[in-house]
């Protein structure tokens, strides 16, 4: 039996698992004035360097680290993240492998809930 619909905030009928218009226009206005802000990735310290020390550490390291998945890694993750430290970003210690899927949703979802 399929799950109902809800009720956005703004009033609209939404069916069950799908995002209102009126978020998904206040997320990406969100994320424009956020990117407004930050600086390039390369000004980050993600330029040549670190894709070829990103290549060389996941030719190594091959495997998703996250507990229980065993996906091929795509992505090096900072355990602890940097945030500008550059002697914690090159710290290959702090480096794990990842698949994209948990990289970009269950580690930014832990990391958020340690920022508050």
């Amino acid at each position: 039996m399929p799950k109902p619909p809800h009720i956005c905030t703004c009033g609209r009928t939404v069916p069950h698992g799908e995002v209102c218009p009126c978020k998904q226009a206040a997320k990406r206005a969100r994320d424009r004035r956020h990117d407004a802000h930050r600086p390039r990735a390369s000004e980050r310290g993600y330029g040549h360097k670190w894709r070829v020390a990103r290549d060389q550490f996941l030719a190594v390291n091959d495997r998703c680290a996250w507990p229980g998945c065993c996906a091929p890694a795509t992505v090096v993750d900072h355990r602890i993240p940097h945030r500008g430290d550059m002697t914690l970003f090159w710290d290959r210690n702090n480096w794990q492998p990842l698949c994209a899927r948990h990289h970009n949703r269950h580690k930014q979802r832990q990391e958020r809930s340690h920022d508050t």
